[in-house]
């Protein structure tokens, strides 16, 4: 299943044994500064250190890290699209006048705008992906409790967590079983069979809320969930090279000022 492959990602990759805090940091700090950024150039920067990062330090798969950015990479073009298209500008280079008060163009203006959001895209989306394929979700709990987080939050967000895999697998055992069944094999069976299996998911899902009450109270529940995992310890090299990191991108940052591609 390709939830589970991006959990055993973050608890096998190569950066598992860094410290949370400085991979959070590094992500968090990114996101931060794609978003302070006046151009493409900052953004952009981002995205590929993060990109070598996740490649090279982490020996993430290729494959695996495109299939992420599938969704989020064509997103950006239809938004990129629509922003070009409609943003205008003085510096004409296509127009379509479609109606008396609404035309569509291409200028220099808007293929400028157009590429920084798309830059900043790729670089927030660069971040969110380097976080989750780092860092395990048990290791960001642990850093809400060190937060002084409050705890029914965490206990929130891990009941919440822990219930969304389980509703992703009974989605997945059903449709896998309706497909063996033929139950798409036609428009009126696919609809009949879309209905059953969003009717049987909900049963399952409020099943297993039942369960985990139940298994909570057999364990004496006190109102605090206990989180597995260990503190581990800010070690100079990664210290240094989030760092570099950060600094480099700050300066890349101020640097480009409102640097546009045209």
């Amino acid at each position: 299943m390709f939830e589970e492959l991006l959990e055993d990602i973050a608890q096998k990759n190569g950066l598992r044994e860094v410290n949370a805090y400085l991979k959070l940091a590094a992500g968090l700090g990114a996101i931060l500064l794609c978003l302070l950024s006046s151009s493409y150039l900052s953004p952009l920067f981002i995205a590929i250190v993060l990109t070598c990062a996740i490649l090279i330090l982490a020996k993430v798969d290729a494959k695996t890290y495109a299939e992420l950015f599938i969704v989020p990479f064509w997103f950006a073009i239809m938004s990129v699209a629509g922003i070009i298209l409609i943003t205008g500008g003085q510096d004409i280079f296509w127009q379509w006048n479609i109606l008396p008060s609404f035309s569509l163009s291409i200028t220099r203006e808007s293929i400028n705008q157009g590429m920084f959001v798309f830059c900043r895209v790729i670089g927030g989306m660069s971040a969110m992906i380097f976080i989750a394929l780092t860092t395990p979700m048990t290791d960001i709990f642990i850093v809400f409790r060190q937060c002084r987080v409050p705890e029914v939050v965490i206990d929130l967000m891990m009941i919440i967590y822990r219930t969304i895999f389980i509703l992703i697998d009974q989605v997945i055992q059903i449709y896998q079983a309706q497909v063996m069944r033929l139950g798409y094999s036609t428009y009126s069976e696919s609809l009949h069979s879309f209905a059953t299996l969003c009717g049987a998911a909900f049963i399952a899902s409020w099943d297993a809320g039942e369960d985990l009450i139940r298994a909570m109270d057999a364990r004496c529940y006190d109102g605090k969930f206990a989180l597995l995992g260990e503190s581990r310890p800010v070690e100079r090299i990664p210290c240094l090279a989030v760092v570099c990191f950060l600094f480099l991108s700050t300066a890349s940052v101020i640097a480009s000022g409102t640097m546009t591609i045209i």
